[in-house]
């Protein structure tokens, strides 16, 4: 029997209330242990902030997975299938080599190896691309060898993009939270149509970084009380790559009401987290084109230049949870309505007023103190790679070296 959305409901709803009601926990071991982001000259949040917000994560997404398993309304997805146990086992590796990595920054190497170790477990239990598309061309089964590299490489594109946008409070999980959602919408929207399997583990997954991050929001919104650190951002991105191969890489049929979703399904999660994805994309062209090394820590990403707009924190934050929200809008009108109208149209009106605002309003509030505050901070020499109103990031340049993919730790610890 195929799960419902009220299944899915229940599960983020478990994980959410885990989260939530377990960051106070980590609050206190990170205050225990002595790991807290330190205001200073170049960090501008006010107190010192919790590090370890991403074993609240953990924890939410392990028991919103046991809840699952023993709920009975998942039994197509777990009876026979090692995928989810590989999803649980993959996720429990990248949150620990995370977590160290909070604790005492482990070398690039060893964070690469942990990633490796992640991807390889989700490819072993099953979890892995085996359908891909060509455009205008067919689409192919990927040997194993083939399907295992392009596994790695999914993964560690999402730890990075995910890394990468995560430099102001609530910005990452908002952003995953909102992705999740979308792509939950589109598993079960498949599945309703009868081109995904009962058993696919990808909407659960879903449900489950859907859960986290809205259990982890309210204790990391500006200004955050607690940090989800490399923990929370290595399992966010492991969870979301595991989610996008298992729906997107099964399915060979091209699924929308419009033609220009006929690269889909794998097209879909590049749409739906185009915000980190197209940041990262920009990072790594922008630090080849300058002869900078891909790791080396700048501040131009997204978020930073939102900032030295004058959008301030909060808005910047809000600006590109509305872009994220709006792209995913892109992918769902087009699956729910079965060709009846055209999204395009209304999709791109409010797509230019948001282009508009984001470019013009900082014009109408240059005399805002707390705006120009952000912007002398964000401008101010010597510091490192981390938010201006934040101060996340730890001064520190470190880079995983696997298929000239790498991971940027300079902004994590939201």
């Amino acid at each position: 029997m195929r799960p419902d959305l009220g299944a899915f409901a229940l599960v983020a709803l478990v994980a959410a209330a885990v989260t939530v009601a377990t960051v106070p926990v980590f609050i206190g071991i990170s205050k225990r242990w002595g790991l807290m982001a330190l205001p200073d000259a170049r960090r501008a949040h006010e107190a010192p902030t919790a590090t370890l917000g991403g074993g609240a994560m953990f924890l939410g997404f392990v028991v919103g997975f046991l809840v699952a398993w023993r709920s009975g309304s998942f039994s197509s997805v777990f009876d026979g299938s090692t995928e989810p146990w590989a999803i649980l086992i993959g996720g429990t590796i990248a949150y620990g080599f995370g977590v160290v990595d909070d604790a005492r920054e482990i070398s690039a190497p060893a964070k690469t190896a942990g990633l490796w170790a992640a991807a390889v477990a989700l490819a072993i239990g099953g979890v892995s691309i085996i359908w891909f598309r060509i455009p205008f061309l067919d689409v192919f089964v990927l040997p194993y060898d083939l399907s295992l590299v392009a596994t790695v490489v999914w993964v560690m594109g999402m730890a990075n993009a995910i890394n990468f946008i995560d430099g102001l409070d609530g910005l990452a999980a908002g952003i995953v939270g909102i992705g999740a959602t979308a792509f939950l919408l589109y598993a079960v929207r498949l599945g309703q149509v009868e081109l995904l399997l009962e058993g696919n583990v990808g909407p659960l997954t879903a449900a489950l970084v859907l859960g986290i991050c809205t259990g982890f929001l309210p204790w990391n919104v500006y200004p955050a009380r607690i940090f989800m650190g490399d923990g929370g951002s290595l399992l966010l991105g492991l969870l979301m790559a595991a989610s996008t191969m298992a729906v997107g890489g099964r399915t060979p049929d091209p699924f929308s009401g419009q033609t220009f979703f006929f690269y889909a399904p794998l097209a879909i999660p590049l749409v739906i987290l185009g915000v980190p994805i197209f940041d990262t994309a920009f990072a790594i062209l922008r630090r080849a084109t300058t002869g900078q090394g891909l790791a080396t820590p700048d501040k131009d990403h997204l978020h930073h230049r939102l900032v030295r707009l004058g959008h301030g924190h909060r808005r910047s934050v809000w600006i590109l949870w509305a872009w994220t929200a709006l792209l995913s809008a892109f992918v769902l009108y087009p699956t729910y309505n079965e060709g009846r109208g055209d999204a395009i149209v209304p999709i791109g009106v409010v797509a230019a007023a948001l282009v508009l605002f984001t470019l013009f309003q900082p014009g109408l509030g240059r005399h805002n103190p707390r705006a120009e505050a952000c912007i002398e901070n964000e401008e101010s020499p010597g510091q490192s790679d981390s938010d201006p109103a934040t101060g996340r990031g730890r001064d520190v340049t470190k880079s995983t070296h696997s298929s000239n993919v790498q991971i940027d730790s300079s902004t994590a610890g939201g």
